[in-house]
């Protein structure tokens, strides 16, 4: 059994982890969710840990980082949306049950004291950003290294926010290579 709480979004992403995972889920019940689950979302936190795990979208993500400030502590799990996507339709209910554990064991926590491993020179000297491709590049990385995908500066916050090592994006970047070339 999962220890922390999982957080999605809607009653079909909880029937999806229920059916991969033995774990107690709350669904936010999308963007307007009130202070009562807010409520019982920081007990949670407080007694056994949340982990945040939206859709792979817009909503998803603006759900994501409104969470996340009010829950400083919670760990955070990303699909990448190839993953969460059915008949152009993205959330985590799209996905497989296999996909949705490993979501879940490799979910990530903020650091507090962020460090400024990485910088944009970093981004630029392996095409993250600036070139033709950097999309799919920042894409594939993202998916590799489990952070979540966003545009360049999501990018360079998120490998400085989850503490990703230098190591960790040395080999993210050879993985890259291969899966591009």
């Amino acid at each position: 059994m999962i220890k922390e709480i999982i957080v999605v979004e809607g009653r079909d992403d909880i029937t999806a982890v229920k059916s991969a995972l033995d774990c107690e889920v709350i669904a936010t019940g999308g963007y307007a969710y009130g202070k009562r689950l807010l409520s019982v979302l920081k007990k949670a936190q407080s007694r056994r840990g949340v982990i945040i795990f939206t859709d792979p979208d817009y909503m998803g993500e603006k759900i994501r980082a409104d969470l996340s400030k009010k829950l400083p502590h919670a760990k955070h799990a990303f699909l990448p949306q190839r993953k969460a996507t059915k008949n152009h339709n993205i959330g985590i209910e799209n996905a497989s049950p296999k996909d949705i554990r490993e979501a879940i064991f490799n979910a990530k926590a903020l650091e507090i004291e962020r460090k400024d491993e990485f910088t944009i020179q970093d981004l630029r000297r392996h095409q993250l950003v600036g070139f033709p491709g950097s999309n799919n590049r920042r894409k594939y990385l993202s998916e590799i290294l489990g952070i979540g995908y966003g545009n360049g500066k999501q990018f360079l916050k998120r490998l400085n926010g989850f503490g990703i090592t230098r190591e960790e994006f040395e080999k993210g970047c050879e993985r890259l290579e291969t899966r591009t070339s």
